[in-house]
C-alpha cells in the first residue's frame, strides 16, 4: 500500500491556513455549510491571487469540545477527510468549525456530514 505522501494525500504546510490573516479573511465573507456537527466556510481566493490548491483550517473551541481528547479525534477526522476530497474541491480556503454534538458523534458519523459539506464546495 503506498504511503500518504507517495499518494499525494499528506496535509504539508501548503494546504494549511497558518496565519491569523488568512483566518480573518476567510471569516470576512464566507460562503457557508452548516449542520448538526459542523460549520463549514469557505471563500475563494482573489482572482488576481489564485491559490494552487484547497486549503483548510480548523476551529474547534473548548466550548465545543471541553476535553481534549475529543478536540484531537474531531481534528483528526476533518483533516482526513479533507485529504481525501482535496482534489475534487474548488481552490477556495475552508475553515471549519464544530458545533457540540460531533464530541458524541462517532467517526462514520461525521465523515459522512464532512462529506456532504465537502460536496456543496465540489467544482463546477
Amino acid at each position: 500500500m503506498p504511503s500518504e505522501r507517495a499518494s499525494g494525500l499528506g496535509f504539508p504546510h501548503a494546504v494549511r491556513l497558518r496565519t491569523s490573516r488568512h483566518f480573518d479573511w476567510v471569516f470576512a465573507e464566507p460562503r457557508r455549510s452548516s449542520d448538526l456537527y459542523f460549520t463549514v466556510l469557505g471563500r475563494r481566493p482573489p482572482s488576481c491571487e489564485m491559490a494552487q490548491t484547497a486549503r483548510l483550517g480548523l476551529a474547534i473551541a473548548k466550548r465545543c469540545a471541553p476535553r481534549a481528547v475529543a478536540r484531537n479525534r474531531i481534528k483528526r477526522v476533518i483533516r482526513e477527510s479533507f485529504r481525501h476530497a482535496r482534489g475534487s474541491l474548488e481552490f477556495a480556503d475552508f475553515v471549519v468549525l464544530c458545533r457540540r454534538a460531533a464530541v458524541d458523534a462517532d467517526n462514520a458519523t461525521l465523515n459522512a456530514s464532512l462529506a456532504k459539506h465537502w460536496k456543496r464546495f465540489q467544482r463546477r
